[in-house]
C-alpha cells in the first residue's frame, strides 16, 4: 500500500456515480456500497487511484456506482483481471468485487491462485448463499438441503465456508462482516485498506427475494449476542447476554463456558490472536457447528500476516533479469539452454 496522496478533502459525494442504482429494495449491497463511499474519503487517495473490477452477479454491478476506475468484466474472471490491473499499474488501489456465485463456482480456480499470489488486492465477496441475479438458484455456499429452483428437493452438497478455503489458499488476510452492521464493515474496509497483501472480506448480505433473513440471527437485536462473536485481537472471546458465555480451547476443542459456573473465570478463555493461522482455521470452521449447537458465528479480522507481496516480487525479479539478461534475444531466453538441433 503506497502512502496516502495529499490532495482536496473528498467526501462520500465524490465517490458515488451518476449512475441510478438498480438493486432490489431491502438488498443488502445497498450498505456495503454506502459504507464503501463512506468511509474511502478517510484513506486520502484522489478518486483515480481507485479501481473496483467486479465479474458477473447481483453485486458486481458495483464499479457502475463507484465515481473511480473500475471494470464490470465476465463471470468469474475478476480475480485475475484485477490481477493483471494490479501487475502493470501497482500504484493503483484496486478492489474486486463478487459475489458467492461468481467467486466460488466458476471462479473458484482464479480465487485460489489470488490469494496464494498474495497481490496487493482487496477481495470483498458479498456471500448471500443463492444465485440472485439468475433468480434464485443454489450457490457454493448454499446450506445443506437448501430447497431452491436448481435443487427442489435440497442440495445435496456440503458448502464451501470461504474463510476456510481462503485461509487454506494462504490469504494473508482472511476477515468476515454485515451489511446490517455499518460500523463493524467501515472497520474491516479500514483494515484491509491498512493491509499489504490479499485481503478477503467475506460480508454476509442478505438477499430480500431469494434468500431473505439468511443472516438475520446475527444481527436482530434479540438474537445477535447469543449467535454472534466479535472477535478482537488481544481480547477474550466472549459472548451472550450480558457478556455471560465465553470459549476456551481444549487441546484443538472450543468450548463454550459460563463465565463465573463451575469455576470459570475469564483467565480461562482463548484470547483472539488473528496472527495464529492454526487458532484461526478453527475459529472459521464454527462455521461448520452452527449455534444453536453452542459456538456463534465469528465476526471480524480471523487472520492476518506480512508476506511479500507479488507485484513487489515480479518487478524485482524482471529487474534482476534484464541486468543478466538483457542483451540476449527473446527467443534465446525463452528456450533456455536445454534445446537442441536436428540435423
Amino acid at each position: 500500500m503506497s502512502a496516502p496522496i495529499t490532495t482536496a478533502k473528498l467526501t462520500a459525494k465524490d465517490f458515488t456515480s451518476n449512475q441510478e442504482v438498480k438493486w432490489c429494495p431491502g438488498c443488502g449491497d445497498y450498505s456495503i456500497l454506502k459504507q464503501v463511499q463512506t468511509i474511502l474519503p478517510e484513506f486520502g487517495y484522489p478518486r483515480e487511484k481507485f479501481a473496483f473490477v467486479s465479474g458477473i452477479g447481483c453485486s458486481s454491478r458495483f464499479p457502475y456506482y463507484m465515481e473511480t476506475y473500475g471494470m464490470h468484466s465476465i463471470h468469474g474472471r475478476a480475480f485475475a483481471i484485477a490481477s493483471g490491473l494490479k501487475a502493470v499499474q501497482p500504484d493503483l488501489h484496486v478492489w474486486v468485487v463478487t459475489g458467492d456465485g461468481d467467486a466460488l463456482s466458476i471462479g473458484g480456480n482464479h480465487f485460489i491462485h489470488l490469494m496464494r499470489r498474495n497481490f496487493d488486492i482487496k477481495v470483498m465477496l458479498f456471500n448471500n448463499q443463492i444465485y440472485g441475479l439468475t433468480k434464485g438458484q443454489y450457490s457454493p455456499t448454499s446450506e445443506k438441503g437448501k430447497v431452491t429452483k436448481s435443487t427442489p428437493f435440497g442440495s445435496l452438497e456440503d458448502p464451501f465456508n470461504p474463510a476456510e478455503l481462503a485461509l487454506g489458499a494462504r490469504a494473508s488476510m482472511v476477515a468476515r462482516t454485515l451489511d446490517r452492521d455499518p460500523k463493524h464493515m467501515q472497520a474491516m474496509i479500514k483494515r484491509a485498506n491498512e493491509h499489504r497483501g490479499t485481503v478477503m472480506l467475506e460480508i454476509y448480505q442478505n438477499c430480500p427475494v431469494f434468500n431473505d433473513a439468511a443472516f438475520f440471527a446475527y444481527t436482530d437485536r434479540e438474537t445477535k449476542k447469543e449467535e454472534a462473536l466479535m472477535v478482537e485481537h488481544g481480547k477474550p472471546l466472549i459472548f451472550g447476554e450480558n457478556d455471560t458465555k465465553g470459549i476456551m480451547l481444549d487441546g484443538e476443542k472450543p468450548v463454550v463456558i459460563e463465565i463465573g459456573a463451575n469455576g470459570r473465570s475469564h483467565e480461562d478463555l482463548w484470547v483472539h490472536d488473528e496472527r495464529d493461522k492454526t487458532k484461526a482455521n478453527i475459529l472459521a470452521r464454527f462455521f461448520d457447528a452452527p449455534a444453536s449447537h453452542g459456538l456463534p458465528r465469528p465476526f471480524g479480522v480471523l487472520f492476518v500476516e506480512d508476506r511479500p507481496i507479488y507485484e513487489e516480487e515480479m518487478t524485482r525479479q524482471l529487474a534482476q533479469a534484464q541486468e543478466k539478461k538483457g542483451k540476449l534475444p527473446l527467443n534465446k531466453i525463452l528456450s533456455g539452454d536445454k534445446t537442441w538441433e536436428i540435423l
